[in-house]
């Protein structure tokens, strides 16, 4: 029999992330919406809370080069949230 084991010793909330990134929270949002569970991003529930977004390390990684992007080219990101 094989057990699952998870290699996922922690994350960071998006708070964290935006702090430390120093990015705006809302932005950083809005971009990580397209990330799924494969990219690093994780929903976190607590006792009577809304979930809040968390990332493992490699999806801070992700969302970075996401920030990257979308800094490059800040026009796909306003197009996008118009549909």
């Amino acid at each position: 029999m094989t057990t699952h084991v998870n290699k996922v010793h922690y994350v960071t909330t998006i708070t964290q992330v935006a702090k430390d990134l120093a990015e705006d929270e809302d932005w950083l949002r809005d971009i990580a919406i397209e990330m799924e569970i494969e990219d690093g991003l994780i929903w976190v529930y607590g006792v009577g809370e809304d979930g809040v977004q968390a990332f493992t390390d490699f999806g801070i990684e992700n969302l970075i080069e996401l920030v990257r992007f979308y800094k490059e080219n800040p026009k796909l990101l306003t197009r996008w949230q118009r549909e």
